[in-house]
């Protein structure tokens, strides 16, 4: 998720942007019904597990709730499918598309402080996103994400929000970059995580991969270069469909690896019956996924903070298996997931 070949000096530049942004920033659960949710009432403690005691925020009319209201009349049976998508609270991506981010997060972040719940947040732009493939985009250079990353921050403000960092951008940090590249995404991360972790009631998770992707090792030692040890921790799985029991070794391998003190989230949107079987791009809106657990933050494991919804199900992977572009409703793949769903 990164292509970026700018002089060194731009990445000096970027990362003066970022700190005077940390400044300038000090200064200015689980499911539960609406009913059930308590009310925000300013930042989450310090150290705490962020989802604890407070309902994840689950935004109106999202894709799911649109089609479901769509097929309502025609479709009886097929609007019920997409309803049980839609009931769920889910995260809400940022990047380019956004507009300002300031204001688009800001927007976001005053929704869901109304409904007294917790949002949960992908910051999504980082330069060479996605090593040109179907979420390809990002920002043009070094200084653009770190002036987007500052009005990102900005935008939440004080409030409390989770904020999953850049999916992809360390799996796929040796895939497409050169070695002075990825020593570039490093650092953008690391201030990245600076920014957003200097907003006292943000929790930062660093997209991790999956457990059927890098070594732990191999990702434990990513994760530290980037900058963990100032963020709450790292996210598993995140668009993919790993499943629960292999995600909750590989992470809490990590966890280890990485001297504990640490926590992560799970992607349990559509892992209800695990990965695909293996081809190209098996996990490229493959069939016969099923949803996966709903949002929670009853695990049963101690650095496990909570299993999260952070792909919408239903939602494209890219222009592959019969699928729209990426990000776009598939009826059809949300119907099916949400048929084969144990629940």
């Amino acid at each position: 998720m990164l292509h970026q070949r700018s002089h060194r000096k731009w990445l000096l530049l970027a990362s003066s942007a970022l700190a005077l942004a940390s400044m300038a920033c000090r200064s200015s659960r689980a499911p539960a019904s609406p009913s059930e949710a308590p009310t925000a009432s300013g930042p989450s403690l310090p150290g705490g597990n962020p989802f604890a005691g407070i309902a994840m925020y689950r935004a109106p009319w999202s894709n799911a709730e649109n089609a479901q209201r769509a097929a309502e009349k025609a479709n009886p049976a097929e609007a019920a499918l997409f309803g049980k998508i839609a009931a769920q609270p889910q995260s809400s991506w940022f990047g380019g598309w956004s507009g300002d981010i300031a204001t688009a997060v800001g927007n976001y972040v005053n929704a869901a402080e109304r409904a007294g719940q917790l949002p949960v947040l992908v910051a999504y732009n980082v330069p060479n996103r996605d090593c040109g493939q179907y979420s390809a985009g990002g920002a043009a250079d070094v200084g653009a994400y770190a002036t987007w990353i500052a009005g990102f921050a900005e935008g939440i403000g004080d409030r409390r929000a989770v904020v999953v960092l850049e999916p992809d951008a360390l799996p796929l940090l040796e895939q497409c970059l050169s070695k002075e590249d990825q020593a570039k995404r490093l650092e953008l991360i690391r201030n990245a995580v600076d920014v957003l972790a200097a907003r006292p009631g943000v929790a930062v998770y660093l997209d991790a991969g999956h457990s059927n992707w890098a070594p732990a090792a191999t990702m434990a030692d990513r994760l530290r270069r980037a900058g963990v040890e100032h963020a709450r921790g790292f996210s598993l799985n995140v668009s993919n469909f790993e499943a629960d029991p292999a995600l909750i070794a590989y992470g809490n391998e990590v966890v280890k690896l990485l001297g504990g003190g640490v926590f992560f989230i799970i992607d349990s949107s559509r892992n209800g019956n695990g990965a695909a079987p293996t081809d190209a791009e098996s996990w490229c809106n493959p069939e016969g996924r099923a949803l996966g657990r709903a949002p929670s933050a009853e695990t049963g494991e101690a650095a496990l903070d909570a299993f999260v919804w952070v792909k919408r199900p239903g939602e494209s992977d890219g222009e592959c298996k019969g699928g729209p572009p990426a990000g776009q409703w598939f009826g059809a793949r949300a119907a099916e997931m949400a048929r084969n769903a144990k629940w």
